[in-house]
């Protein structure tokens, strides 16, 4: 765990291209996060976020949290990451994925310009919704 930065950082060389959204956005970065003033600084400082391009694809991560309960299974720790066209269309997918499954992230909108939401699906695959605001 913690390990995401160093492997994007190695993504980035054999890839090239270079991150979206402003870089590496860390936990501190994030406006209003519930009990942030309780964090450690080491976990302030993991990343919550990045997105590389590769290709047609998007390569994105985070580090798993053991403060906030998250716990990292290798096997389990990949997501599929959907981009529909619409706000509407996001929340149908969710949704349609969820039965059966749980709902990790309700789908909203978030402070980087979009709706998002995740979700384990009935087979144990996590998924994420992101829709960006027109």
């Amino acid at each position: 765990m913690g390990q995401t930065e160093e492997a994007f950082e190695f993504y980035k060389s054999v890839f090239g291209g270079e991150y979206e959204r402003g870089g590496i956005q860390r936990f501190k970065d994030v406006p209003d996060l519930p009990n942030k003033d309780q964090m450690s600084e080491e976990d302030l400082q993991k990343v919550m976020h990045v997105s590389l391009p590769v290709g047609e694809n998007t390569l994105m991560g985070t580090d798993a949290m053991p403060s906030m309960g998250q716990t990292l299974t290798m096997g389990d720790n990949v997501s599929l990451s959907l981009h529909p066209e619409s706000k509407e269309e996001g929340e149908r997918l969710l949704n349609a994925l969820a039965d059966g499954g749980t709902v990790t992230l309700p789908y909203q909108e978030m402070f980087w310009g979009a709706y998002f939401g995740m979700v384990r699906d009935k087979f144990g695959v996590n998924w994420m919704v992101n829709v960006d605001k027109q």
